[in-house]
Parts: structure tokens; C-alpha cells; sequence
């Protein structure tokens, strides 16, 4: 009795130690990160990195501005495209679809997750940037906001990163939503349809409101992996240090700037400590992001909880 006891104990405390573990690296993934960009900080302020547009490093100009807003643009417009197609999708491969569909359709979803970014940039390039190059300057002439084109669009945009995005993270929203849906006990569907309910408005009204804070987490999951994406979209998006005005405007992410520079011009002085820098940034945007969204997602649970 006493081994058995000692031996739940040991087991316990590993199983701490390894939470504790994966949670330390993050801290010491971020001090490492701090302490490698000090010498950037020293010479220039905070908010001269975070909001200013020249990125001239051989003049000892490095704005962060363009990058983040960059980032933040081509994720958003990422998860614009992919939520209501996953969502929708999931909802037919949980409530509609055939038996015989869903065994199908579900592994082909599954392998789009385990195919590699350069893939995705490849066909990116090949399929997504010449279309949108077509369609630009028909689209550009309508005069729609956020849809304007100057001059020539090439094809490699905000756009085209959104769109080679929002695929790469349809597996994770679209898997985790079914499976999310198809857990909701079978008796509260028969409880509503007994009602006099459609079965969209089962849907809609019993079955989603249930599953909800699963699906925001997969939202979140999606979002997570969109914002720390980085070969698919250096492949696609232009890497022009430029702030977007429209989904045809070139841009250029942090994890675009960190890959495509570091390791080259090291002999520019604060060169490396400022992309370290930019390295931190990310981090600590995609940090927030995800409390923010957790916070929600609690918040989310509890209202349902007492509601």
C-alpha cells in the first residue's frame, strides 16, 4: 500500500515538474530574447521602434510599425476568410453529411494540416498570385475601399498571404468544430426538434450555443497558427516594408522580416539586437492575443454557465 502511494506521489510530482518545465521555456525563451535586444533599446526608444515607418538599417533606422501592422493586417484577413468557411463546413460534416461523406472528407481535411508551408507557398505563388494579378485591376476600377489598386498589382499582396493563410488553418477549425458539434448529447437535439424546431434552428439555437466555447478555441488555435506562419507567406504577401491600404498592397510580416534577414548584414551595427527585437514583438503579440482570447473564452463559459 505504502509503494502504491509513493509511487502516485512520484508520479504526481513528475507529471508538475514537466508542467512547469514546458511553462519555464516560454519565460526563458522571452528573457533570452530581452536580454539579445538590450543594446537596441539602449540607443533608441521603445516608442520610436514600435511606431516608426523607415526600416534603413544602414542609416540606423529600424520602425517596427510597418512589420507589425503587416502581421496583424494579413493575419485578420486570414481569419475573415477561414472562420465562416470552417465553421459552416463543420457544421455539415457534424449535422448533414453522410456517414459515408464524413469518413471521406475528414482524413482528406487532416492531411491538409500535415502539408509542409513551402508547399503551400509554392502553389501560393503559382495559382494565387497570377489570379489575383487578373482580378486586381478589374476590382481596382469599382472603387470599393480596401479594394483600390496603385498602379500595377503584381499579385503578390495582403491578399494572397490571406488567402494562402486562411487555408493552412481551415484543418485546425474545421476538426476541432466537428468534433466539437458532434459531442453534444443526441438528447438535446430531440429535445428541441420535439419542440417544434427545425433542425437548422437545433442548430443554430441548441447545438451551437453548446459547442460554442469549443469552437472559439479553435478559433483561437487557427488565429495562433496564422500570426506565427512565416515561409507560406514570405513566399506570397511582396515583403515590401509598406502599411497596407489595400488588400492588393504588398506587405511584409515580422516572421517574413526575422527569416528573410537574420544571419545576413550582421555587420550593421544593432542589426541583430533589433531583429532579435522584432522576434519579441511577435512573441509577446501573439501572448497577448492568445490571454485575450482565453479571457474571453472564460468569460464566454461562464455566462453560458449562469445564462
Amino acid at each position: 500500500m505504502n509503494i502504491r502511494k509513493l509511487k502516485d506521489a512520484f508520479a504526481g510530482r513528475l507529471m508538475l515538474a514537466a508542467a512547469l518545465f514546458s511553462s519555464l521555456i516560454v519565460l526563458l525563451m522571452a528573457i533570452i530574447l530581452y536580454l539579445r535586444s538590450r543594446p537596441i533599446l539602449e540607443v533608441k526608444t521603445l516608442n520610436d521602434l514600435l511606431l516608426g515607418s523607415i526600416w534603413m538599417p544602414f542609416q540606423g533606422k529600424f520602425g517596427f510599425y510597418p512589420f507589425i501592422m503587416g502581421t496583424l493586417y494579413v493575419t485578420l484577413l486570414a481569419m475573415v476568410i477561414a472562420v465562416p468557411l470552417s465553421i459552416l463546413s463543420s457544421i455539415y460534416l457534424a449535422e448533414y453529411a453522410h456517414e459515408n461523406v464524413r469518413t471521406k472528407v475528414l482524413p482528406v481535411i487532416d492531411l491538409l494540416a500535415g502539408i509542409p508551408p513551402v508547399v503551400y507557398g509554392v502553389w501560393g505563388v503559382l495559382a494565387v498570385v497570377p489570379a489575383i494579378s487578373y482580378i486586381a485591376p478589374v476590382i481596382g476600377n469599382l472603387g470599393i475601399p480596401f479594394l483600390t489598386v496603385k498602379g500595377y498589382s503584381t499579385g503578390y499582396s495582403l491578399l494572397a498571404g490571406g488567402i494562402v493563410l486562411a487555408i493552412m488553418v481551415f484543418p485546425i477549425i474545421i476538426s476541432i468544430s466537428e468534433q466539437v458539434l458532434r459531442a453534444v448529447p443526441f438528447d438535446i437535439k430531440e429535445a428541441s426538434l420535439s419542440l417544434g424546431a427545425t433542425r437548422w434552428q437545433t442548430i443554430k439555437h441548441a447545438v451551437i450555443r453548446i459547442a460554442y466555447p469549443g469552437i472559439a478555441a479553435a478559433i483561437i488555435l487557427g488565429f495562433s497558427r496564422a500570426i506565427g506562419e512565416t515561409m507560406a507567406v514570405l513566399m506570397v504577401v511582396g515583403n515590401v516594408p509598406n502599411i497596407p491600404s489595400s488588400v492588393f498592397d504588398s506587405a511584409y510580416p515580422l516572421t517574413a522580416l526575422i527569416a528573410n534577414n537574420y544571419g545576413e548584414m550582421m555587420s550593421i551595427p544593432l542589426y541583430d539586437s533589433a531583429l532579435l527585437l522584432a522576434a519579441l514583438i511577435l512573441m509577446l503579440v501573439i501572448l497577448f492575443f492568445t490571454v485575450a482570447a482565453r479571457l474571453i473564452l472564460i468569460r464566454i463559459e461562464r455566462s453560458m454557465a449562469y445564462g
